[in-house]
């Protein structure tokens, strides 16, 4: 194995998913008093990558099952579930509970995790397909490989932040709020910098 290509895998993986540590440690931090939480939070985010890659390998070898105008619109996926979320804190606000109570109505679905992933990993996939489609079949694989150990990597990186007694205590405290937040303001960047609605 050329120890070459797994650190240009590793150093592609980092470059391109810096900002999913951030969304894993509200998703974590979101499910804190569920206790299937994490491995929802971790199999959703297996899915969503494992469909990134799907995408980027099959449009190595020329298929493509998404064409490039379509990419910008995935940003509706996280747009749609940042405004539920939304819709959800204003709601309970409305009838009085606490940010306590509310932070602690349970972790994300699977799904969730993985269409918020596979949105967000969009443009990981212009990306990735010349790369992938220049390296071979073995180079490909390398890639595959460490890719796949590294989203392992990013889930206990964002647990590990979501855990931290200061971190965890605001995540309890604003993480109902913020996660909305992020995720309209991904689903917008998503659409804004994709040129969506002729945007």
């Amino acid at each position: 194995m050329n120890l070459g290509i797994i650190g240009q895998a590793a150093g592609l993986f980092a470059v391109t998913n810096i900002d999913d540590i951030l969304v894993l440690a509200l998703f974590f931090a979101q499910g804190a008093s569920d206790r299937g939480s994490t491995r929802k939070v971790v199999l959703g985010q297996y899915l969503g990558f494992a469909a990134i890659l799907a995408v980027a390998v099959a449009a190595a070898f020329g298929a493509t099952f998404l064409p490039e105008s379509a990419i910008p619109y995935l940003g509706l996926l996280p747009l749609a579930l940042g405004l539920k979320a939304a819709w959800r804190v204003w709601k309970n606000h409305q009838t009085g509970e606490s940010d306590e109570a509310i932070a602690k109505e349970g972790g994300p679905s699977s799904l969730a995790v993985a269409a918020v992933t596979f949105a967000n990993g969009g443009d990981n996939i212009g990306v990735y397909v010349p790369v992938f489609a220049t390296a071979g079949i073995g180079g490909m694989s390398v890639y595959a490989i460490v890719f796949l150990l590294l989203v392992a990597v990013w889930c206990f990186a964002g647990k590990f932040f979501a855990t931290r007694p200061v971190i965890a205590k605001a995540l309890a405290r604003w993480g109902h709020i913020l996660l909305p937040v992020v995720l309209v303001a991904i689903g917008l960047l998503i659409l804004i910098e994709g040129g969506a609605f002729g945007l």
